[in-house]
């Protein structure tokens, strides 16, 4: 079938919206008409050639949609079924995918940027010529297959247009609170980053009942946002010494220090403000291929450092619970999502993201 698409022929170069050939689904494989697609700040590292994969490819990472069509062996969904598509692609028989652990699985960085789906073979075409995946998914595409393992099921009465975020950003932040941390009532908690994946951390450490909850962003405008979702202390980054702020409030540093930027002094800095004797930073912010951090070697030994992918979730388990909560008013995923395109302004909302100007440009098919 013919569908529409955003492609990236080559590295620094803008998106081209065009007409592509999508195969029909095969084994294990479903087909999704997207509805929406959040855009995540890891499509324009490929764009930037930051975060390598092989190109022509079609990205996004962040789809919900309804299900068309299922390939042979397909069981737990059918057509007409309304899915978020998590960025977790996992191959579901190594060790980790076995104990539930698919955020583990020993394939994860083969099948996200390997550009191929888990068979090894590709599903999109234009003029004869193969066109690459992004995470198994490619929601920057009116229609993709994807594999039945990462579509998860969701209530047919949700919005799917406020959906799509949670596949990765909102996910990977709340979940670095609530699984990767298991942030507990009273334990104090520092945010760096307000974008989605921080406030999303910052929504989830409120839920946790975690106090205080310190956010930190260099925009006034996210800070107040964060107040809004349930930081009880900000830090506005370059007018105080982050570091000192936090350590004087929490008295002597934070219980979990949440890194969501990907930026090495803030990943620094989220170490240096975890507390002594068993705080712990959480790293959620992917950094350039090849930087390197400088680190404390001192500090270490009476820190945790740990890094956070997807939140350490199970999609199938924690996007449901994410929905319920918002659901009852605890978790206002939705006051993110500020502005909507549609597929032919998608290079202005990458733009326009990169420029802080919004904290989560929404695609609208």
């Amino acid at each position: 079938m013919l569908t529409r698409a955003a492609t990236l022929w080559k590295v620094n170069e803008s998106l081209k919206i065009e007409e592509i050939e999508v195969e029909a689904p095969k084994l294990g494989e479903v087909l999704v008409r997207m509805v929406a697609s959040g855009i995540c700040h890891t499509d324009p590292s490929v764009i930037h050639g930051s975060l390598p994969n092989p190109l022509p490819v079609i990205l996004g990472h962040e789809g919900a949609g309804i299900v068309e069509k299922i390939g042979p062996g397909v069981s737990k969904l059918q057509p007409g079924d309304p899915v978020v598509v998590a960025a977790v692609p996992h191959c579901g028989h190594c060790r980790f995918c076995l104990e539930g652990k698919p955020f583990n699985c020993r394939n994860f960085m083969a099948l996200a940027l390997g550009g191929a789906m888990p068979d090894g073979t590709k599903r999109f075409r234009r003029d004869g010529e193969e066109i690459c995946h992004f995470f198994c998914q490619s929601s920057f595409s009116e229609h993709a297959i994807v594999p039945e393992r990462i579509a998860v099921k969701v209530a047919k009465d949700l919005p799917l247009e406020k959906l799509g975020p949670l596949a990765c950003g909102v996910q990977t932040g709340a979940g670095a609170v609530l699984n990767t941390a298991g942030v507990r009532p009273g334990e104090s908690v520092v945010v760096i980053g307000c974008g989605a994946v921080g406030l999303s951390a910052v929504m989830a450490a409120k839920l946790a009942r975690a106090f205080p909850i310190l956010a930190v962003d260099l925009l006034e405008d996210r800070l107040r946002l964060a107040r809004d979702l349930g930081a009880t202390e900000t830090l506005q980054a370059g007018k105080v010494d982050v570091v000192a702020e936090v350590q004087r409030i929490t008295g002597g540093g934070a219980d979990y220090a949440f890194e969501c930027l990907g930026k090495a002094e803030t990943i620094r800095q989220s170490i240096d403000c975890a507390r002594m004797g068993g705080g712990t930073a959480v790293i959620s912010g992917a950094m350039v291929a090849g930087a390197e951090v400088t680190l404390d070697g001192l500090g270490l030994i009476l820190k945790n450092v740990c890094g956070n992918v997807e939140g350490g979730s199970n999609p199938d388990l924690f996007i449901p619970l994410l929905i319920e909560f918002w659901r009852r008013g605890e978790f206002p995923f939705d006051r993110l999502l500020s502005r909507t395109y549609r597929l032919e302004e998608i290079n202005q909302a990458i733009a326009d993201m990169e420029r802080g100007q919004v904290i989560k440009p929404l695609i609208l098919y």
